[in-house]
């Protein structure tokens, strides 16, 4: 069984009456209203992954914490938190945007390879559920800080499998060559230590092995080798409750088959089986990743002498993937084209000074005009939190729909505030 998605993007996403529309919201509508370019969600898609993954492990005593870093905007993380996911977090920032949110502190995990002290102790503060150590340094450094403010620091440790998990270089995450986690092979030696350690509680084991994957081989490697850890700490003395499985299930972005929630559920209750542990995970781009697209307005149609390049508004700084992973998204006109419509190959660009500040080489596409709108479909995840003022362009606004109505839930900044942003030292000052 494959994810479900008959083509890359959300059915939340469809033509309706010659025109493309986020439910029931047209998005030239919504372009209307705020300026392109600009993102924008569909509630009802994120609604539907998220009870489809509970509902995939809703026999097993689960955590679902959705990974914030795949889409931090605070009206997203409170719909899935209404529906009773928790978060997990990689930075102090991260961890402000979920309580703000309202997602209660016991419902998140802080992860991430590099936590300062204050970060830690920001943590402790605020009364997280589990902060998820990936070095014997952090070891240390949690348990001076926990003792400083006299208190204990519940734990898992991250531990890596050296697993391929057979995705982009930039995103695995669990080869032994990767910063991520302590060796596998050396964990044993780190949960004893931690053991011994003070204002420390080690709850379970960790790991996560990359994003974006399409294949259950190795994700069900990685979790019988977490597995077996557990059972071997077992029967050394060290007893733990938490088994923390990380996210990384792929998406659809253009032919990718990846496997449905319902298989990957199958899999890992057969390889957890007996365990007796509470299972978390922290799926991300799984739950927003195609329930975003980001909207466009073609500037111009240049015939150069050896391509066409469809200049449209959005750039790189808006959505950085496919300059930083070589990433696919499906570009579609938000005016249906004519049945039958002749499509040719050309080259989708943005207005960034820089050569990578393209989303499609010679993508063959049906006629769009200067002035027609475009959407890159599957953009909800690492889009919009990835995105920047490179060229000082204006940040794009974020929009989320629910139904037939549509709310702004970050607004596209001024130029005065962009630039109020900067300081003049006194002697630059004009005089």
């Amino acid at each position: 069984m494959t994810d479900g998605e008959a083509a890359p993007g959300a059915p939340e996403f469809a033509y309706r009456a010659g025109e493309f529309h986020a439910e029931e919201v047209a998005l030239s509508r919504i372009a209307a209203a705020v300026g392109t370019p600009f993102y924008c969600y569909s509630s009802a898609a994120i609604e539907r992954r998220y009870r489809r993954f509970a509902a995939a492990f809703a026999d097993r005593p689960v955590r679902i914490c959705y990974a914030v870093k795949a889409n931090s905007n605070l009206a997203v993380i409170r719909l899935l938190a209404r529906l009773g996911a928790g978060a997990d977090v990689v930075s102090e920032g991260e961890l402000r945007r979920a309580l703000a949110a309202g997602v209660p502190p016991d419902r998140i995990v802080f992860s991430g390879v590099g936590k300062s002290d204050a970060e830690i102790a920001f943590a402790l503060e605020a009364g997280v559920h589990q902060i998820n150590i990936e070095s014997e340094p952090e070891l240390s450094a949690v348990s001076a800080v926990a003792s400083a403010l006299g208190k204990t620091a519940t734990l898992a440790i991250r531990v890596n499998p050296d697993v391929d998990a057979h995705t982009h270089a930039k995103i695995a995450t669990g080869r032994k060559e990767n910063k991520f986690g302590i060796d596998i092979a050396q964990a044993p030696g780190a949960f004893r230590r931690a053991a011994q350690l003070p204002g420390l509680a080690v709850a379970g084991v960790a790991l996560h092995i990359g994003s974006q994957l399409t294949d259950l081989g190795p994700f069900e490697l990685a979790y019988r080798r977490a597995v077996e850890l557990m059972r071997a700490l077992a029967r050394d003395g060290i007893a733990l409750g938490r088994l923390d499985l990380g996210g990384g299930l792929g998406i659809r972005y253009r032919h990718e088959r990846p496997p449905a929630i319902e298989d990957y559920a199958a899999m890992v209750k057969q390889v957890t089986d007996g365990l007796g542990a509470e299972l978390e995970f922290e799926p991300g781009r799984w739950m927003v990743g195609n329930a975003g697209v980001l909207v466009a307005r073609t500037l111009y149609v240049k015939d150069g002498v050896a391509r066409r390049f469809l200049i449209q508004d959005a750039a790189m700084n808006d959505l950085v993937r496919p300059a930083l992973y070589e990433a696919w998204h499906e570009i579609v006109p938000v005016r249906e084209p004519a049945a039958g419509a002749e499509r040719r190959p050309i080259d989708v660009v943005g207005p960034v000074c820089e050569t990578g500040d393209t989303f499609a080489a010679q993508r063959p596409l049906p006629p769009i005009a200067a002035g027609e709108l475009i959407a890159l479909l599957s953009a909800g995840a690492y889009g919009a939190a990835m995105s920047s003022s490179y060229n000082t362009r204006l940040m794009v606004p974020e929009v989320l729909v629910r139904g037939g109505e549509f709310a702004v839930i970050r607004p596209r900044p001024s130029f005065a505030e962009l630039l109020s942003q900067d300081r003049m030292p006194d002697w630059l000052a004009e005089r």
